[in-house]
């Protein structure tokens, strides 16, 4: 199996890495990852500005391949397809993204942007998000049998899988897997506004994030699932226009 690796938090994060050694277990694998953090770009192209590719020699994982890109996630994967790799991948795999990818906040994540550009191509993707990168090791531990469970199965023509893993503690164990969890109706967390600093005729702003209320998070979705301590897995489509649905 030819695997594409990809991610929204650049080729050096420690999700990327986990992930690369979970796929190499599965075939041969290749990297091309943004040179530089590209959270919340969704599926942002690079138009009038060169692109940067470098290769990265001392990637942290046997595969095959690693270049960081500079430009976006989708950048990534259509640099991959179209001047990297000599033959089309079977898989493309996002993430491990530092942060839930849940409920619709999934319409501005790069993690998600890669994997529907990997479908608009026919490819098979599935994205991985964790509650913080500080969760990795245990995440790793569930990653190689997901991976097999999920490349075994298709997710349907123009849909994606997308993994969350929740925050898991000494003393808040993992309480198993939800499948076919539901997209969230409301957003993970709720934005606010706060002035930094002034000047004549300009405020600075900056953008917090507020969790949502559980209150507000329906049972069966995606956030409702990490959010009492589960794997979360749903399947989610990508229209032509860059859009998700159910």
């Amino acid at each position: 199996m030819r695997i594409l690796i990809v991610n929204d938090d650049a080729v050096d994060a420690p999700g990327i890495a986990v992930l690369a050694r979970a796929a190499c277990r599965l075939g041969e694998v290749w990297v091309a990852a943004p040179a530089e953090q590209c959270s919340a770009m969704s599926q942002k192209l690079t138009l009038r500005e060169l692109i940067s590719v470098e290769e990265v020699p001392d990637f942290p994982a046997p595969v095959r391949g690693a270049w960081k890109i500079g430009g976006t996630p989708v950048d990534c994967v259509k640099v991959a397809l179209g001047y990297l790799l000599e033959e089309k991948p079977d898989l493309v795999l996002s993430g491990v993204n530092n942060g839930f990818n849940a409920g619709q906040d999934i319409a501005y994540s790069g993690t998600l942007g890669a994997a529907f550009e990997s479908a608009r191509h026919n490819i098979p993707a599935i994205a991985f998000s964790v509650a913080a990168d500080k969760y990795l090791g245990e995440m790793e531990t569930h990653l190689h049998g997901l991976l097999r469970e999920l490349t075994e199965k298709s997710a349907g023509p123009g849909f994606v899988w997308n993994v969350n893993f929740p925050a898991i503690r000494e003393n808040r164990p993992l309480r198993g897997i939800l499948r076919d969890r539901l997209v969230c109706p409301v957003s993970m967390y709720q934005e606010r506004y706060v002035p930094v600093s002034r000047e004549i005729g300009a405020v600075e702003l900056e953008c917090r994030g507020i969790p949502t209320p559980d209150t507000m998070i329906p049972d069966g979705t995606d956030a409702a699932a990490v959010r009492a301590g589960y794997i979360s897995i749903g399947q989610v489509a990508c229209l032509a226009d860059g859009g998700e649905r159910v």
